[in-house]
This record gives structure tokens, C-alpha cells and sequence, in this order.
């Protein structure tokens, strides 16, 4: 992980891009402590797709909790085609 402040990044811009490409993980401090994290597009897919699964998982979760505990019902195939008219 680097740490560079806003005009570094400006000044090695490449170079950085370069770094980030290759695994690395940038954090750019700003003032204020407004500070942003750099990562690579992969890296950011790879996240995204561990959120959503975790997501999913949870509400999978709450699912099987409420059927365990009887919140659901029964529909027979006729009635779940009476819903497609």
C-alpha cells in the first residue's frame, strides 16, 4: 500500500497508474482528512462481486430463518399461473 499526497499524483501520474495496475493500493491524502483509495479496475470488480455475494448470502439467510420459523406459505402451480394473467 502507498500513500502519496494529491500533487504527487498529479506530478507521477503514470507511474502510479502503473503501480496501481499491478496490485498496489494507493491512498491519496487530502486536506482535511478527505483522503480517497486508488485500485485497479479488477480489484474494484473483485469487490464489488464480494459485496453483492455477501448480499445475496444474507438475504438468503433471512429466508431460511423465516422458514424456519413458519413465515412463509404454500402455493399450489395452478394458483402461481393465476398470477401470470
Amino acid at each position: 500500500m502507498l500513500a502519496v499526497k494529491s500533487m504527487d499524483v498529479r506530478d507521477n501520474f503514470k507511474t502510479l497508474c502503473d503501480k496501481i495496475f499491478g496490485g498496489e493500493t494507493l491512498i491519496v491524502s487530502r486536506p482535511k482528512n478527505e483522503n480517497i483509495v486508488m485500485i485497479s479496475e479488477k480489484e474494484y470488480n473483485d469487490l464489488m462481486k464480494a459485496k453483492r455475494n455477501a448480499e445475496y448470502l444474507a438475504m438468503l439467510d433471512k429466508s431460511m430463518a423465516e422458514a424456519e420459523s413458519g413465515g412463509f406459505i404454500t402455493k399450489t402451480m395452478d394458483e402461481l399461473r393465476a398470477y401470470e394473467k
